[in-house]
């Protein structure tokens, strides 16, 4: 049947009124708390870097104290304790001590010298164009040649003496060292020149003010990568200079107890070697770069 719109308004069911309600109390409920779960990789991210270090150490010298007593054969591996025990009485009869001063003496002098070399090629290379061909032919000649391959052109040119080792060590510094500084030197900002331009500083003056601390993180890479090389390439030599004029440093020492068959005291030396290397590394370049360019922002931790 037809509805009218009076019968459709009526048939509609009625709205209901509008309230507001006013929100509930709350109530303070705790709730337990639950600890998160503890992963193994945060918890040895947490842990300071020191102590995961040592932890490793300590893991390794596990390794090795297993792995002799395994092989029951302390003339081809002694054990960890045997290798301390040789290293402790080395140390107290003053032999050890005077072998590492010998070593430290020449490498300091040979580094030295690599490092001045290295800074006098590079300034010229980056204030002529002529030093920076030079720069660059003569890298690439020598820094792939190893320095121990340099031997026995040492002998006939200096003889047998520190005149032999200190070419070396200048031969494994000067070229890594001279390509990293390079390297750093010419990523520098152009703005930085111009900088320096503005303020009248050029060629040698240019490089001290302007390209050595704006290339500082360059030039720290270099030096660490100078350091291992020379100190390795030192123990090298010293194992054919020592062997042949009867003294030397800690190379001689390695290579008179091998001869003697004190494996242990071999040991001994090693773990010299691989000490001053850390000491080196952590106490000398890492608070360097620590107190200049993770300070100043150049460098992340």
């Amino acid at each position: 049947m037809n509805r009218t719109p009076s019968d459709i308004v009526r048939l509609r069911p009625p709205r209901r009124p509008e309230r507001i309600f006013p929100p509930a109390p709350r109530k303070n409920v705790e709730k337990p708390q639950v600890s998160p779960p503890v992963d193994a990789r945060t918890w040895w991210r947490a842990t300071p870097t020191f102590w995961r270090k040592l932890a490793i150490g300590i893991g390794l010298i596990l390794l090795w104290e297993l792995a002799a007593r395994w092989v029951d054969n302390d003339l081809l591996l002694p054990s960890a304790t045997a290798s301390a025990h040789a290293w402790w009485s080395s140390l107290r009869n003053g032999e050890l001590v005077a072998r590492t001063a010998t070593s430290l003496w020449v490498l300091l002098r040979g580094y030295a010298l690599g490092v001045l070399c290295a800074f006098a090629l590079t300034s010229l290379a980056m204030t002529t164009a002529v030093g920076r061909d030079l720069l660059s032919l003569l890298t690439g000649m020598f820094n792939p040649l190893p320095s121990i391959a340099l031997l026995p052109l040492a002998l006939l040119w200096f003889g047998l003496g520190t005149g032999s080792l200190l070419f070396v060590l200048v031969h494994a510094v000067l070229w890594p060292l001279a390509l990293s500084v390079s390297s750093g030197f010419e990523s520098v900002s152009p703005t930085l020149r111009m900088i320096g331009r503005n303020y009248g500083l050029s060629g040698l003056r240019q490089v001290m003010w302007i390209l050595t601390p704006a290339a500082l993180p360059s030039v720290l890479s270099g030096l660490r990568v100078g350091w291992a090389f020379a100190w390795r390439t030192l123990i090298a030599a010293e194992l054919v200079f020592g062997a042949n004029t009867g003294s030397g440093g800690l190379g001689w020492y390695i290579y008179q107890n091998r001869n003697e068959l004190y494996t242990d005291k071999v040991f001994a030396g090693l773990l010299t070697v691989i000490l001053i290397g850390l000491i080196v590394e952590h106490l000398v370049f890492d608070t360097l770069a620590r107190v200049t360019v993770r300070r100043w922002g150049m460098q992340s931790v």
